[in-house]
């Protein structure tokens, strides 16, 4: 029997207060160690906005509405052999309630960052997060 490889949908909760986004720095591969939104896998039976709610309250303890989707990017993990990993991330706008954010779950620390502190880091963010956050605090949403 031939297995089949589908990729696997996921929410990022972008949550803005001020003219910061909340970060986490992610606790397990893919991207351990670096600065990401929180997120993770949509359950089966939930909408993608109750699955980026749940996963930042889960992951820093944050209290947030979920707004309209941003986008949607693909994160392939692959070399010449073989794909380790596909996940589509659809990036829901959340809007903050409560909490400054309390690492917990698959986060190590939580930030509040400016697109600013997020480019004085890039070494340590995730792909694709410093043009992310640009686009949720409208700013420009020109790739650099």
């Amino acid at each position: 029997m031939t297995s089949v490889h589908i990729p696997r949908p996921a929410a990022l909760s972008v949550v803005t207060r001020d003219d910061r986004v909340l970060l986490v720095r992610r606790r397990h591969p893919p991207d351990a160690g670096l600065w990401g939104f929180p997120g993770g896998r949509i359950e089966w039976g939930e909408r993608i906005e109750q699955a980026a709610v749940r996963e930042l309250r889960e992951e820093t303890g944050v209290a947030a509405t979920a707004g309209e989707v941003l986008t949607a990017l693909n994160v392939i993990d692959a070399n010449r052999q073989a794909i380790h990993h596909h996940f589509v991330l659809i990036a829901v706008r959340c809007h903050w309630q409560s909490g400054d954010g309390i690492a917990d779950d698959d986060a190590s620390e939580t930030g509040w960052f400016t697109p600013a502190d997020i480019a004085a880091v890039e070494d340590e963010v995730s792909a694709d997060v410093e043009w992310l956050a640009r686009l949720a605090l409208h700013q420009s949403d020109a790739r650099a």
